[in-house]
């Protein structure tokens, strides 16, 4: 069952991302090394890599019925940052987000992924994942506070292209059960 392509939360609507959004996810928080520093991608050079992006989250989508989605604050429909499933097989997927250097500090990113914990209920998704740079203390908070537990510090494991060396970066691994399988 494919989810909603819109989803809207107290202060937030989160929607698919669409090929007229480039520019606007490119300025916004895609080409910003502050926003990226800890992200798993690199930081967008040009708007043909956020056309890169795009093309992904469409391959994703119709392979899986869900992948990412833009956050946008309901208010005024200014962009904030982008959040989504990232499936590995039906039943386990991997969560994140990203927001604009002006978005943060503001709850977004706990209201984003709280949105996508219940998203990933209502699809049948049992378990929940997420990395994160040891030095994101914000992001490791955020987690905490969306039912995300610690599982393991992996050394050297995860690519983060954006910090040097990139290749030789820590990562820890969050999760989150959602459902667990009927043993009836």
């Amino acid at each position: 069952m494919p989810a909603p392509e819109s989803l809207s939360t107290e202060r937030l609507t989160l929607r698919r991302p669409r090929p007229a959004d480039a520019e606007v996810i490119f300025r916004r928080y895609a080409s910003d090394p502050r926003v990226t520093r800890f992200m798993a991608w690199p930081t967008h050079r040009s708007l043909a890599d956020t056309e890169g992006f795009l093309a992904f989250s469409d391959a994703g989508w119709e392979r899986w019925g869900a992948a990412a989605y833009l956050i946008i604050r309901s208010e005024d429909s200014l962009l904030l940052g982008g959040t989504g499933l990232d499936f590995e097989s039906p039943v386990r997927a991997e969560t994140g987000y990203v927001l604009a250097h002006d978005a943060w500090g503001r709850g977004y990113a706990t209201e984003a992924l709280l949105a996508m914990v219940a998203l990933g209920e209502s699809l049948g998704v049992q378990e929940l994942t997420a990395g994160c740079h040891p030095e994101n203390a914000r992001s490791v908070h955020v987690l905490e506070k969306g039912g995300f537990h610690l599982v393991e510090r992996r050394a050297r494991t995860s690519g983060f292209p954006n910090l040097e060396p990139a290749m030789t970066q820590d990562v820890l691994a969050f999760t989150r059960t959602l459902r667990r399988p009927d043993h009836g």
